[in-house]
């Protein structure tokens, strides 16, 4: 399979809500766990797998109704967007946490790093598998980046930061390997976290996440934002970036940006004219579902700074928080807005 031909296609960030019956939701909606958290399923654990898979065709379906042209598997799976990763490679001790106070006084259990970091077995490779199996469309897979990995873990082995970030890029980028084998027509790293520690990110993220993509020949992005806006509330985001121009040296042919909730500047975009832009038009704070008039206005104001042909419509960030009918709703009209745009510059 590969990338569609048309002019402004249509993605998802990555996640898709899970079902009710499969999670607790209002569990969920407390936390973007860092450790594992078995207990957020509802099913035994016999089953669960093939629950999973029954609730990742129905998110497959759903995207492929709304009209998504590159889809994923709605990381069904996952309890977190980094957590099913990070906490299956070797030298990492989730069992017994380490606790990292936020600048607001969140406390969250996280990883301890207690040995080298080594990827011993494929973790998300069933996953892509069973994606390709699925559907015939164009599909994505995302996996955590190194810098935010490191981030979210307690270092008690490695030199420094920098070192631990390196082991981590070099796990993912054993991963992103297989899933590139495995039929993978984009993948996809998130890098949230670069925007928390911008200094830092700005000695050794980019080296991380060249190196995580060392050897990938299909299509790569990396995906920055503010956070789910379930959990950063709009109020609180910052209308820029802190770091994103520093990513034109990243290796990654697209970069994947948060723009309709924070109402960012899209003139900040000037500095990535050398990479495709994953635009979000879909604001994930708001409940409602967006006019296509409304996510048509924010496509063609995208389309004021960056050309047609490197333009890639998106939401803002994952989905994973929103009730399932609003998450298909707002799907629906991003896929009529970029139709109906795509026909007025032919």
């Amino acid at each position: 399979m590969n990338l569609p031909k048309h002019l402004l296609p249509t993605t998802v960030v990555g996640s898709y809500p899970q079902p009710d019956w499969l999670l607790d939701r209002a569990m969920l909606s407390k936390s973007v766990p860092r450790v594992r958290m078995q207990s957020m399923w509802r099913i035994p654990d016999a089953q669960l797998e093939e629950a999973q898979d029954d609730a990742t065709i129905v998110a497959i379906r759903d995207m492929e109704r709304a009209g998504i042209d590159i889809v994923t598997d709605g990381e069904i799976r996952r309890e977190s967007y980094s957590n099913r990763f990070a906490t299956a490679l070797d030298g990492i001790d989730s069992d017994n946490p380490a606790i990292i106070t936020s600048q607001s006084g969140l406390q969250t259990p996280v990883p301890r790093v207690v040995g080298p970091i080594k990827r011993t077995r494929p973790i998300e490779l069933r996953d892509m598998e069973f994606l390709r199996r699925n559907t015939d469309r164009a599909a994505k897979i995302t996996l955590p980046g190194p810098f935010t990995m490191s981030q979210q873990a307690k270092n008690e082995h490695y030199e420094d930061d920098e070192e631990m970030a390196m082991a981590f890029a070099a796990a993912v980028n054993a991963e992103a390997r297989d899933l590139q084998k495995a039929g993978a027509d984009v993948i996809q790293l998130d890098e949230p976290w670069v925007r928390n520690n911008p200094e830092l990110a700005r000695r050794y993220a980019v080296k991380a996440i060249n190196r995580a993509l060392e050897g990938i020949t299909v299509t790569t992005v990396v995906h920055i934002c503010f956070g789910y806006a379930a959990v950063v509330p709009g109020s609180t985001k910052p209308s820029g970036y802190s770091f994103l121009s520093e990513l034109a040296d990243s290796n990654a042919q697209q970069i994947s940006i948060e723009a309709a909730q924070p109402r960012l500047d899209l003139g900040v975009l000037k500095d990535l004219s050398n990479k495709s832009i994953l635009v979000g038009v879909l604001d994930l704070g708001d409940p409602e579902i967006e006019p296509v008039s409304v996510v048509a206005d924010r496509i063609r104001n995208a389309l004021k700074h960056v050309a047609p042909e490197r333009l890639v419509v998106a939401p803002d960030c994952g989905m994973k928080y929103m009730p399932r009918a609003t998450a298909f709703g707002k799907l629906k009209a991003m896929c009529d807005a970029a139709a109906k745009v795509r026909a007025e510059i032919g």
